[in-house]
Formats: C-alpha cells, structure tokens, sequence
C-alpha cells in the first residue's frame, strides 16, 4: 500500500478515534436520560486541565486517570443531585442550567491555570513503522481503545442486568419504578458515567492537543453534531455518527483545509435537523 494513502487512512481513524472518545460521555447521558449536558465540553477540560496539574505536582502522569474520574464523579453526583435533578422534566431550563455550569467552570479554571495555553510534556509519540510508514504508537492506542470501549459498551448495554434496568429505565420510567427499580438512583449513576467518560477523554487526549479554559466548546459542538446525524439512544447511532461526522470533517479538511470541514460538517448536521430529524438509528 502507498505510504501516503496509508497516512491518510490511519489520520482518519485516529480522527474518529478521538471523536469517539469525546461523544462517548454526552451519548450515554443524552441518549439515555435525555439531558443535553451543555457542560460536556468542560468536563473533558476538566480532565485535560488534571494532566496539567499531576504533571505541575511533578507526579507520573498515568496519576492524572484516577484524580480525573474522582474529581468528575463527584462533579457529576453534585450536578444532577443538585442542578439535573430538578429539571428533568424542563429540558430547555436543564439546558439554560448547564450552560450556566460550563461558564462558571471555565471561569473557574481560567482564576487557577490562567487563560493561557499549556502543553503536556511526555514521550508517547513515538513513532512504530506500519507498513511503509511511521506512526505514533500513543495514537495507534487510542484508536484500539475506541474500538475496545465501544465493545464493552456494548456488552454492557445489552448483556448485563446494569444495562437491561436503564433500558426499562428509558423506555418506562413509570413501570421501571413500580417495578422495583430505584430510577433516581440509577439516573444518578448513569449521569455520573457519562461525565466519568468525558473526563477521561480530556485526560487521554491531554498529551496531544493544546490545553486552555475554551476546548470544552469545540468537544460539546462535535458531540452533539454525532447524536444530531447518528440518532439517540443507540450504538449504531453513535457509530454512524462518528462516521458521518468525523469522516467527513478528516477528509474534506485534509483537501480543503479545517475551515471548509467544519462548514460541511455544520450543513450535514442542519440537512440531518431538517430531513431526518430521528438521525441515522433511533432508539423507537
């Protein structure tokens, strides 16, 4: 295979990879409670910004996972306790409620690291020989982790008790509950896994993009533009979204630069709005 084909392919599987990742935590909370997190972005900052810290500590920086996902699920069990919880049956003020939460965080983290950007130092990218090319072996994991956490996913959502209680959960709050299951508290747990999720994207992806308060945006943009075009509530939605989605944007930006990708991925997103509303997959 021609090396610079061959580039080209593993660029656009490290895109949706990485697309992958950052969708993940936004889909299981709005496909399956039905909650448009608009701080999603922030808490993917949050686990950058944990990157950030542990290496300013002068830790390791695999340190950075376990201190990400105890800061983001205690966030995460205030925000629906607190602000999610009350408002479950008002999506547009949720919405207003967590758009308010995404300023305050970045506002917050702008008062401790400052406005400015900050990189990660670290060795993962190293490059493997693949074929007739070179490639970081960092970005060869995080495309095989995608693929692996999409697996589990899965499973879980199909094969365990976990997964069959928030199904009768979303498709029947009100006999999901007569029938024993405590429905608060499993929309409790499954709010806190979603942004679990998304911080341990951020802590993922720290080493490889640039770190400052308003990265949270352009996560929670591509994010919903995947569940606009895949549909909600379905992993064939979430895969065929980031296909759609990523796909488009990797190819169209590699010929015509990031500028022209972003445009067409906004005009398949408005053509999804408008044609085919349900997306892709849906869950009915």
């Amino acid at each position: 295979m021609d090396a610079s084909l061959l580039l080209h392919g593993l660029n656009i599987a490290y895109e949706l990879a990485t697309l992958t990742l950052t969708t993940l935590g936004l889909a299981v909370v709005f496909g399956l409670l039905g909650v448009l997190n608009m701080a999603h972005g922030e808490f993917v900052m949050i686990g950058a910004y944990c990157v950030v810290t542990v290496q300013q500590l002068g830790w390791p920086i695999v340190a950075a996972f376990p201190l990400a996902v105890a800061v983001c699920a205690a966030l995460g069990w205030a925000v629906e306790r607190w602000l999610v919880r009350p408002l479950y049956a008002r999506p547009f003020d949720t919405l207003l409620a967590t758009w308010a939460l995404a300023m305050l965080m970045r506002k917050t983290v702008e008062a401790i690291w400052g406005k400015g950007y900050r990189n990660v130092e670290s060795s993962l990218a190293t490059p493997m020989a693949i074929g007739a090319t070179q490639y970081p072996v960092y970005r060869i994991g995080l495309i095989v982790l995608a693929v692996v956490l999409m697996a589990a996913l899965y499973v879980w959502y199909r094969r365990s008790t976990a997964g069959l209680r928030v199904r009768a959960m979303t498709g029947n709050p009100v006999l999901a509950q007569a029938l024993g299951i405590d429905t608060r508290r499993l929309a409790s747990q499954t709010f806190v896994v979603g942004v679990v999720l998304a911080g341990a994207a951020g802590v993922l992806l720290a080493p490889l993009v640039r770190i400052e308060p308003g990265i949270g945006v352009d996560y929670l943009l591509d994010a919903f533009f995947v569940l606009v075009v895949g549909g909600l509530g379905s992993l064939g939605g979430l895969l065929g979204g980031v296909g759609v989605i990523g796909g488009s944007q990797a190819v169209v930006s590699s010929i015509s630069g990031q500028t022209s990708g972003y445009a067409v991925v906004l005009v398949i997103s408005i053509l999804f709005l408008w044609l085919k509303p349900d997306g892709l997959f849906s869950r009915r």
